[in-house]
């Protein structure tokens, strides 16, 4: 096995190390705050090591940190923002009404204002308003990267036909799992809505479901990600989604962890057997042939009633309660 090592300024010898975090307290405008950076450790004196590149890891750790802890945009959320619109740097700049070489400079590690740095995040997570700003600035820029920029943003506008909490849910799942298919997240942002129907006591967001052939359906979410089909979803909107995921509460956030804990573990095939065995999607499909198409809606108040029942029985806010309901569910093991 591999081993790293490096020169130890204190043993004066090559000498194995170990990574490790600590925290460190910084005086930033009259304020202090506490970070959490990687130091390097040698194996055999104890004492720290100085390994090239240390000091600029550690000082991008601290920008990183700090901008969060204030909500200052940070210089990938730039980047990905130039992505998102296909868009350079001073027409960006130009755009969101800034100099035009602020965005340079930001790039640059230049910390934004708390003005800029909201205008930043709000084109990032707003197609809407990166539009205003486009039609509004449009004669400061060229036709071509006008016409690039608006292209983006067409293309991305579909996100607005979902709600704030939807887009969190979706981005969080995104995050957890490693690749996802269109027909496992809706089962997933299903299996979301019931338990958090039980255990927060109120739906994780608005959208209505229908019992469709292969189980229960949010349209508006089958719009946004239809062309992928069976494959796993995979574009550039993620960034758009990403930005919003860190606004989920902690409560949110313990039921999408418990659902991707437990049902997160099989395909979308599988998942659309569950929902077939539960009473929700039966009563909504009464009267319909296997292969009928339906947009009869499942109804919040029979998604909650039938989880309400199974909590009960099973107790859905621990992971081996899930893992035993979907077990006597479809006869798997637990």
């Amino acid at each position: 096995m591999f081993k790293k090592k490096d020169f130890c300024t204190n043993c004066r010898t090559e000498e194995e190390y170990v990574l490790q975090k600590k925290q460190i307290k910084n005086m930033i405008n009259n304020t202090e705050y506490t970070f959490s950076i990687t130091s390097a450790v040698c194996q055999n004196c104890g004492e720290e090591m100085n390994l090239p590149g240390m000091i600029d890891q550690n000082i991008r750790e601290v920008d990183e940190q700090y901008r969060k802890i204030v909500g200052i945009v940070t210089v990938s959320d730039i980047e990905n923002l130039m992505e998102l619109y296909n868009i350079g740097k001073a027409p960006l700049s130009l755009v969101l009404g800034f100099g035009e070489v602020t965005i340079t400079r930001y790039l640059s590690g230049q910390i934004p204002s708390k003005k800029y740095s909201d205008i930043i995040r709000k084109a990032l997570i707003s197609p809407n308003f990166m539009h205003e700003k486009l039609a509004e600035n449009k004669q400061k820029i060229t036709d071509v990267a006008y016409a690039k920029a608006e292209e983006a943003v067409k293309s991305l506008q579909a996100i607005s036909s979902i709600s704030e909490e939807m887009r969190r849910s979706i981005a969080y799942l995104f995050v957890r799992l490693e690749e996802i298919t269109p027909l496992a997240l809706q089962k997933l942002l299903y299996f979301c809505q019931g338990i958090s129907c039980v255990l927060n006591e109120k739906p994780l967001f608005s959208e209505q479901c229908q019992a469709w052939v292969h189980g229960p359906v949010f349209p508006e979410v089958y719009e946004l990600f239809r062309n992928f089909k069976y494959n796993p979803i995979e574009d550039k909107r993620f960034i758009a989604f990403a930005a919003v995921e860190s606004e989920l509460t902690e409560d949110e956030r313990k039921i999408i962890d418990l659902v991707v804990a437990t049902f997160g573990k099989y395909g979308g095939k599988m998942l659309e057997k569950i929902t077939h065995a539960e009473k929700p999607w039966q009563i909504a499909r009464e009267g319909c042939a296997v292969d009928t198409p339906s947009q009869n809606q499942i109804t919040l108040a029979s998604i909650r009633e039938y989880y309400e029942d199974k909590n009960a029985q099973y107790n859905f806010a621990r992971p081996e309660g899930i893992k035993k309901y979907i077990a006597d569910t479809i006869g798997v093991a637990a």
